[in-house]
């Protein structure tokens, strides 16, 4: 080969070098702007499931989250604003004995790509008197679209009722809150709705209503001020239809009475 085709070789192979390393950092710079799109965590991919809402970043919520969400902070869950307020993440937890539940919702929920898919550990606190409690709990990731939910659902950190809470109390919720705080009493269930006050029970009974057909009832709780939702007999049936197909077996107890002994 001449020395002009040999420089001419040469050049196409510093040429190609060149091309590979411009593509390789087009790659490495779309993968930061991705991640800088989050506070933490990878972006999920798109669930299957109707779209409620997409920010300009990328970020995404689906109904079966929202109704996760929505039905776990009618009961056990627990909202928290990080980073200075810039993004929330929701927390949930149960006590020990109820670890097959804890982990079925941690399921749902990493599996739609919002939180750690690592397995939740059973840990130990102490509880009144100094007695060992088994609890067990995870968070989902702390993302800025969060934000509105928790601004919706807390205020000055105090949890209140969502005024959009008829659109998302969805069986899928109303399922997840059942699990968290309902039990048997006599031939019906009680949900142990102790922190919303008078008003609120009275917009929950309405909704559970007319948007199920539900015969409801508040009563009291025990404490001053404090107060339960109680469905009646006569509806049970009609509770488990709407409730079946999300109940784990694990919390299928809650609703099994003489009159319904079949779930």
């Amino acid at each position: 080969m001449s020395h002009w085709g040999e420089l001419c070789a040469s050049n196409v192979i510093l040429l190609i070098l060149l091309k590979l390393e411009l593509n390789k950092n087009k790659i490495k710079n779309k993968r930061i702007n991705k991640n800088e799109l989050l506070n933490f965590g990878p972006l999920p991919k798109p669930p299957k499931g109707k779209l409620i809402y997409k920010s300009p970043k990328g970020e995404f919520i689906y109904i079966d989250l929202l109704s996760i969400i929505y039905g776990s902070l009618l009961g056990d869950c627990h909202g928290e604003k990080r980073k200075n307020g810039t993004g929330t993440r929701f927390s949930f937890y149960q006590e020990g004995s109820h670890e097959d539940y804890l982990l079925y919702l941690h399921k749902l929920i990493s599996n739609l790509g919002y939180c750690n898919s690592n397995i939740p550990k059973i840990q130990t606190r102490l509880g009144n008197k100094g007695k060992l409690r088994k609890i067990i709990r995870f968070s989902t990731w702390t993302y800025d679209i969060f934000n509105p939910i928790y601004d919706k659902w807390y205020i000055n950190k105090k949890k209140i009722l969502p005024n959009d809470i008829d659109i998302y109390l969805t069986p899928l919720a109303l399922a997840i809150w059942i699990m968290d705080d309902g039990g048997k009493l006599n031939n019906g269930l009680k949900i142990a709705s102790n922190n919303f006050n008078y008003n609120e029970h009275l917009i929950l009974i309405n909704i559970l209503k007319n948007k199920y057909n539900l015969d409801v009832s508040i009563i009291k709780s025990g404490y001053k001020n404090q107060y339960n939702l109680y469905f009646n007999t006569n509806s049970m049936s009609n509770l488990i239809n709407i409730v079946k197909p999300y109940i784990h077996p694990s919390m299928k107890y809650k609703l099994i009475t003489k009159l319904n002994p079949n779930f």
